[in-house]
């Protein structure tokens, strides 16, 4: 072979490692009591960084669903076709729990551990995490109409994952969707226009065109529309009890800028059936806590994909050698690397503090509830914000190599802005804080009292929580300002989660540069004198350990 086919200089593939052996996980779990948690995680971690598994995210991705909307005989069908390793995928996170087991079982820590488990299965694709995600937060809706959920909780938390075509109540385990963007309303879903009229046996017929539901080939989807008595909220089955399809038509799959795993398709019902749950009227009451479950899906997602990409730029750098050292020891990529790795750090621990937030509400603490409500409309917020600017940042660690698909940097920024959008993209989030403020003045009261259970420990800290307080005795321009005042609540929040948690470099770093304002416009602008080995060290993937 001649000299210039020899390959010197190039990284090691970034597999057979485990995902799961990352300190702010494992800190989170022990802080929460949760640590016997932790095997069961290192399992999956070592799973998730496979090179199987790893293949089945690339295949899922390379090979999209496809829409068969007849068959050779002419029958329309409906089918969305997807890559065997997106089944592989999905009975592996059915099989975890991750769709829905926290409903099922009484463990105290149940949504804490399954949001772990989950960030860390995630990386090998976010796709079908949809799925897996609306399922799981199917059941607090389904909840208001107790005779359904008798019938259907059952097989939404059983760990079966069953493709076949069939009546949902026949099969072994189920997976739900949501019905709910229309093309004339988006988030305004007040705005819709498919109609629901009432049957003599009890059922309901829908007619209307959705926009954009994800996951079509779901065994139910919960679909809002609109009753002479208001928007309301339906369970629609695919798959009629007779065996019959139900008349809903897929008429495409839209084509993503990411996601691709994940089949995303604009639906017509004309006469579908389906029953009412919850309250004529109320569908937006009824559905809301489906939207919070999914909220902190993305907050956990935004904060997977930053600990992913960073663990991606800090194994480049560290087998990669520029200018006569290797990247990591470059004063100004350890300067970058370290503030990725803060940006996860942080994500990723507000993101497990609301979990466990979820499983002390679960469990009828009321305190604990409201500062969930507040916790997730601020965090969705934010966190899905960065995780765009982070992608491309991580992405630069690698250089042109990062630009290039196999490095999976390009999916990572692919999917990073969709995070943002699901559930209410930025203004809808934010100024869904400052409408939870106003019905529940008690809401940003514990979330004051949060925040001030880290007062005297750190300057930036305290100067943070001063300033954000006072941004709300000006009333009449909280909406204006509603990004701004939004955003400085997620950070001391943040902030006071790192303070009183955190490792002490990547608390300090934090609130020096997010709450102190020693930062720049971009990443790698850190202050002098942080500790960037010990915040590198901690968020450096452990290959072939």
């Amino acid at each position: 072979m001649t000299p210039t086919h020899t390959v010197t200089n190039q990284v090691p593939p970034l597999i057979e490692y485990d995902v799961a052996d990352q300190p702010v996980l494992l800190e989170a779990l022990h802080r929460e009591g949760a640590g016997d948690a932790e095997a069961e995680l290192h399992r999956v971690g070592r799973l998730a960084g496979s090179a199987r598994a790893q293949r089945w995210g690339e295949l899922a991705e390379a090979h999209p669903p496809v829409l068969h909307t007849h068959d050779r005989y002419g029958n329309r069908v409906d089918e969305v076709i997807y890559d065997p390793a997106y089944h592989e995928m999905m009975r592996t996170a059915v099989d975890l729990g991750l769709h829905g087991a926290p409903w099922a079982e009484e463990s105290p820590h149940a949504h804490l551990v399954r949001a772990a488990t989950s960030s860390v299965w995630s990386v090998v694709d976010a796709g079908h995490g949809c799925p897996i995600s609306m399922t799981y937060a199917v059941v607090p809706a389904l909840r208001a109409n107790p005779d359904l959920a008798a019938q259907y909780e059952p097989l939404l938390t059983t760990r079966v994952y069953d493709p076949s075509f069939r009546p949902p109540l026949e099969k072994g385990g189920l997976i739900a969707g949501m019905s709910m963007t229309e093309k004339q309303g988006g988030s305004d879903v007040r705005a819709n226009t498919t109609t629901a009229a009432p049957r003599p046996d009890g059922t309901w017929s829908l007619t209307g065109h959705k926009w954009f539901t994800s996951a079509p080939m779901s065994d139910i989807l919960l679909v809002l529309a609109q009753s002479e008595s208001g928007l309301s909220c339906f369970l629609l089955p695919r798959i009629l009890p007779d065996g019959t399809r139900n008349a809903m038509a897929i008429q495409r799959l839209k084509d993503k800028l990411g996601n691709h795993s994940n089949a995303s398709s604009e639906v017509e019902y004309d006469g579908a059936t389906a029953w009412l749950v919850g309250e004529e009227g109320r569908g937006v009451r009824t559905i809301i806590e489906m939207v919070n479950m999914t909220r902190l899906d993305c907050t956990l997602g935004s904060a997977t994909g930053m600990r992913d990409a960073t663990a991606r730029a800090i194994h480049h750098a560290t087998h990669r050698a520029a200018f006569g050292k290797q990247l990591v020891d470059q004063p100004a990529m350890r300067n970058v690397l370290a503030d990725l790795a803060v940006e996860a750090e942080a994500s990723t621990t507000v993101a497990l503090w609301l979990a466990a937030l979820t499983d002390r509400a679960a469990a009828g603490d009321e305190r604990a509830a409201l500062l969930r409500r507040i916790g997730l409309a601020v965090s969705k917020y934010y966190v899905c914000k960065r995780g765009p600017a982070h992608a491309a940042e991580a992405l630069e660690c690698l250089g042109g190599n990062g630009y290039a698909e196999e490095s999976g940097m390009p999916k990572l920024y692919r999917e990073a802005p969709l995070l943002s959008i699901w559930e209410g993209s930025g203004n809808v989030a934010a100024l869904d804080t400052l409408r939870a403020v106003a019905r529940q003045r008690e809401t940003l009261t514990v979330l004051f009292d949060e925040l001030d259970s880290a007062a005297g420990a750190d300057d930036a800290l305290d100067a943070a929580v001063r300033r954000v307080k006072s941004a709300f005795t000006d009333v009449a321009s909280l909406d204006y300002r509603a990004r701004r005042v939004v955003g400085d609540l997620a950070l001391t929040l943040q902030g006071s989660l790192l303070v009183r948690h955190g490792h002490p470099a990547v608390a300090d770093a934090f609130t020096a540069t997010r709450l102190g304002g020693d930062w720049g416009t971009v990443f790698g602008t850190l202050p002098t004198g942080v500790d960037t080995a010990a915040i590198i060290e901690r968020n450096t993937p452990k290959v072939g350990a």
